[in-house]
């Protein structure tokens, strides 16, 4: 028997954000080979919501340069879409332009400390 991976699980390994999904793709398990046909041929509601969104708060975290908890601390809790990412790159906040320094301090010093030599 083929192992199966809940909705939730098939959409994070894809990077998509779940309530966007197909009602089929939210309400079926998937297998191993399922996602793997999904990432090798994606569907055009697929590759949609990878171009345009609404993205999972990891992968807006991601576009946007700051952590997760960047995200929550600015009030951001909703999936934001590729126009929404894109307005406020274009025209960063206060926020976001204080998390981003945050994040790439945070990223330093983990490189630091991972280059320690009495590591």
């Amino acid at each position: 028997m083929s192992q199966t991976m809940k909705p939730v699980t098939a959409a994070a390994k894809l990077g998509i954000y779940l309530p966007a999904a197909p009602e089929e793709f939210r309400t079926t398990p998937i297998g191993r080979a399922g996602l793997e046909a999904l990432r090798a041929d994606p569907p055009q509601w697929l590759v949609d919501l990878r171009r345009n969104g609404p993205f999972p708060r990891d992968v807006v975290a991601r576009k946007l340069g700051v952590s997760r908890s960047g995200l929550v601390r600015a009030g951001v809790t909703e999936a934001l879409d590729a126009d929404q990412i894109g307005e406020l790159i274009a025209d960063p906040p206060d926020w976001l332009v204080r998390e981003r320094e945050t994040h790439r301090a945070v990223l330093a010093e983990k490189e630091r400390l991972r280059h320690r030599p009495d590591r």
